[in-house]
């Protein structure tokens, strides 16, 4: 389970360290290798492996590519999708398209999303936190009561 988040750089080469907090909750069916790719929102979805292919392929697979919906978000989420394993200083090299999806420059916060990663520009993320609309109680009690 992915929880709490860090701030730290992205490197020359576009290399983020991903914390040890979140490595020992990798399965190792995962092989240290994850999945990227753009969030919903302005920043990057980062996900094990074998969460990828057993629960967010599953998804994707079930999409209709005559529904032009269904097939415009396939193509958008898939087309700036990468793979890549952890190096041995665990890190992941993060595709330049994608840092530049999310305004990702030197400073990078990783956010734990229970099963997913997220990668932000701390100044955005703080932005899309204030342009909520709704306060977060409010927010839960409504999230919340769905899950019943």
């Amino acid at each position: 389970m992915f929880i709490g988040s860090f701030k730290y750089s992205v490197d020359s080469k576009g290399r983020v360290s991903i914390p040890a907090r979140f490595r020992k909750y990798v399965n190792p069916e995962a092989n240290d290798t994850f999945f990227m790719t753009r969030g919903i929102v302005r920043c990057i979805d980062i996900y094990p492996q074998d969460y990828w292919r057993e629960e967010v392929l599953k998804r994707i697979d079930q999409l209709d590519d005559f529904d032009i919906e269904e097939s415009t978000f396939k193509r958008m989420l898939l087309e700036l999708a990468a793979e890549d394993k952890l190096d041995s200083q665990a890190r992941l090299l993060v595709p330049r398209n994608l840092l530049e999806f999310a305004g990702i420059e030197k400073d990078v916060l990783i956010l734990g999303q229970n099963k997913k990663i997220e990668l932000w520009n701390p100044e955005a993320y703080d932005a899309h936190k204030k342009e909520s609309e709704k306060p977060y109680s409010e927010i839960a009690k409504q999230v919340m009561q769905r899950t019943k």
